[in-house]
């Protein structure tokens, strides 16, 4: 299986995969709005204690086989069954070690509910190590359409489950079920879309092969989680699981977006890139184009979001959840980062610099520890703060290498994101007093993001923003030939 990319088949997957994100992740922003309305801030503080450690075991089980499959030029059904049946046999081992170490990890936190809900949820280990590989299948196809109906699917059915089991007072068991459920109907559904089934296949020398790739990603990976959740774990330790929820609601509102539109980016350049790695000036077009379109997108939403944090808490939330506002405030600034992370560190990948990228993962930890080790006295508000101070360093370390590798430096980069973020603060600047007015949350929410959206429309076509007509230009591009396919299939049907 060797690559087949084309400009059209990138745009498509990219069009999917958005399709797929924005649909999961609207329907479960929706079920996390209902349930955070009908759960208290302590149960959804515990889940993501337990939700750290499923995290950090699934990256481990995985051990970076699924992207090297990825970014392998040639794989074949051994590369596919080898990874799966390795991965299989980390995810016994690691589910084991959970589920006797659960006790001390309660101990640790002094909460004894972790115990049970640690040993349920890392059953999501096994469900991962097969659909670990069904990803990896439809990314090096760039079939993300396929992933779009079992993603969403398994959403719809499992955020009715956990508003259903909410409703009926399952409490904290219900964020467990919505888990649980999504995994399990997600995996199902991909048994039926995605034609392959692991055969009776094994290579060392081929897992020695993509492990030779793939464990650098998986060391940089589990050390961004750790640190990533480094926060959160001493949050639970030092102050209450209630705290633990409002930073986590805080967190996730600007995470959602991200994940969506940065996620959907992500998970079509890495083999887009991958098959023009021999093609360093190709490469760097893929790269700057990634860079300058989604922060011409993500930075105006995350300074809107900034701007219409308190109300959009109180509309859909209810002021119990207010705490949780400064650290949206904070977020937005932290996730504005991620194209400028996210176009750099995967055009390493491309290129096969595993090596590089574990090395900046190494450095922007320590850097980022320092910084969390310095706030901790001064309190939880700090220490976001603190995360925003060492995702800005973060942007200088995970440029440099590039500027070498394929001839993209931070001042170039910096200057490509400029425009954008020179019109977003203007737009921000220019909503953020509408709540002053003394209007009705509601009212300022809706207020705020019509003006908002306006203004950015009016000023990106008033300074002939080149973000803004490439959209445009590509938009149209892809609806002509929808419509060009769609025709030709009625032609040969008459």
């Amino acid at each position: 299986m060797e690559y087949d990319i084309t400009k059209s088949k990138v745009i498509s997957s990219l069009f999917w995969k958005l399709l797929e994100r924005g649909g999961v992740y609207g329907i479960q922003f929706i079920v996390m709005v209902l349930l955070a309305r009908l759960l208290l801030p302590e149960e959804f503080g515990i889940i993501v204690l337990v939700t750290v450690f499923i995290s950090l075991a699934n990256l481990l089980a995985q051990s970076g086989l699924n992207t090297a499959l990825i970014q392998k030029k040639s794989v074949d059904d051994t590369d596919f069954s080898s990874a799966f049946y390795t991965n299989l046999l980390i995810s016994t081992i690691l589910y084991i070690l959970l589920y006797f170490t659960s006790p001390f990890i309660a101990a640790f936190f002094d909460e004894s509910q972790l115990i049970n809900l640690i040993r349920l949820l890392s059953l999501t280990l096994f469900i991962g190590s097969f659909t670990s590989i069904q990803n990896a299948i439809i990314a090096r196809n760039m079939q993300f359409r396929k992933l779009f109906f079992s993603s969403l699917c398994a959403a719809i059915i499992a955020g009715a489950v956990g508003i259903g089991m909410a409703f009926a007072d399952f409490g904290l068991w219900a964020l467990v079920w919505h888990q649980l459920t999504y995994q399990l109907l997600a995996a199902l559904i991909l048994l039926f879309t995605v034609d392959w089934r692991p055969k009776l296949l094994f290579s060392w020398k081929r897992v020695k092969g993509l492990f030779s790739y793939g464990w650098k990603l998986m060391v940089s990976a589990v050390i961004d989680t750790l640190y990533a959740n480094l926060m959160i774990l001493s949050i639970g330790k030092f102050f209450s699981p209630a705290i633990v929820g409002f930073y986590n609601r805080g967190e996730q509102f600007p995470n959602l977006i991200i994940n969506n539109i940065n996620g959907s980016i992500q998970s079509v350049m890495l083999p887009a890139l991958s098959a023009f790695q021999d093609d360093k000036k190709r490469i760097k077009e893929m790269v700057r184009r990634s860079i300058v379109t989604s922060s011409y997108i993500i930075f105006p939403m995350m300074v809107g979001l900034a701007v219409i944090a308190k109300p959009l808490v109180i509309v859909l939330l209810t002021e119990k959840w207010l705490p949780s506002v400064p650290f949206i405030q904070i977020f937005c600034g932290v996730y504005a980062l991620w194209p400028i992370h996210t176009a750099n560190l995967q055009a390493m990948n491309a290129l096969g610099r595993s090596d590089i990228y574990l090395k900046l993962e190494i450095v922007k930890k320590i850097v980022g520890i320092a910084i969390l080790a310095i706030c901790i006295p001064f309190g939880v508000h700090a220490m976001a703060i603190g995360a925003l101070v060492g995702g800005v360093v973060a942007t200088f370390i995970n440029t440099y290498p590039n500027s070498k590798l394929f001839d993209y430096s931070f001042q170039e980069q910096w200057r490509d994101l400029f425009p954008s973020l020179t019109l977003s603060l203007l737009m921000g600047a220019f909503v953020y007093p509408i709540q002053w007015i003394g209007l009705s949350a509601p009212i300022t929410l809706m207020t705020q993001m019509f003006l908002g959206v306006l203004l950015y429309v009016v000023l990106s076509n008033m300074f002939k923003m080149e973000s803004f007509s490439y959209l445009l230009t590509t938009t149209k591009e892809l609806l002509w030939r929808r419509k060009r396919k769609s025709n030709y299939s009625i032609h040969n049907e008459v």
